[in-house]
């Protein structure tokens, strides 16, 4: 399996846990040195748009944060281009992309929303998709769920499959308290995993997991 943009490792060593052979690609290089620390994977330096591996050399090849890091959409399709070249014949691609929505969902969640440079950064990303908010944090693309089925599509792609990931849950003031407890984390994942493909509910979710698989 084919982590890339993985950075530190959060999602690769989950999934090495659960005894999945992962390599790890990130551009940075303290995230590699980080990454390549972690029991189970290994890790090197790669660009989500010109990936050093051959072609149909992986099982499945997840992208679960180059595509918001990259603003310009023939950057997006290039990147998935990569991973459907590198993935073998039915094989799975995955990709995250946050929701056009979720600026202004998350600085009204947070209580920024009433401060105007906030406010200007979140209506930017409903115009344009382009995130340039103030303080800590990363510039970043924001997709219109409609958008991602194109990118994939584009890039050889077809036939993709959405999932909000977390629903309207991440704006409850206690989903914390919720996700902490066992018994109510499984209430409401079970909950979300009977909403998350609700064609008109997947944009209010922060993020869409879209999948698909290389044509055999």
């Amino acid at each position: 399996m084919l982590d890339v943009g993985g950075g530190t490792g959060v999602h690769a060593v989950w999934l090495a846990a659960d005894g999945y052979e992962v390599e790890l690609l990130d551009p940075v290089p303290l995230h590699v040195e980080r990454a390549g620390a972690l029991p189970g994977l290994t890790a090197r330096l790669g660009d989500a748009r010109d990936l050093p591996l051959p072609d149909a050399s992986a099982d499945a090849v997840l992208l679960l944060g180059p595509l918001y890091h990259l603003a310009d959409r023939a950057d997006r399709v290039a990147a998935l281009a990569e991973a459907r070249r590198v993935v073998r014949p039915g094989g799975l691609v995955a990709a995250a992309t946050i929701n056009r929505y979720a600026a202004v969902h998350d600085m009204v969640h947070l209580g920024v929303y009433e401060q105007e440079q906030h406010r200007l950064a979140a209506r930017q990303a409903l115009e344009n998709g382009r995130l340039l908010g103030p303080g800590p944090g990363f510039p970043a693309y924001l997709h219109e769920p409609e958008e991602v089925p194109g990118e994939f599509a584009d890039a050889g792609l077809p036939g993709t499959e959405r999932y909000g990931l977390e629903g309207a849950f991440w704006l409850y003031g206690d989903v914390n308290d919720w996700l902490d407890d066992p018994g109510r984390r499984r209430l409401m994942l079970d909950a979300q995993r009977t909403l998350e493909r609700v064609p008109s509910l997947l944009g209010v979710s922060g993020h869409l997991l879209t999948l698909a698989r290389r044509p055999a």
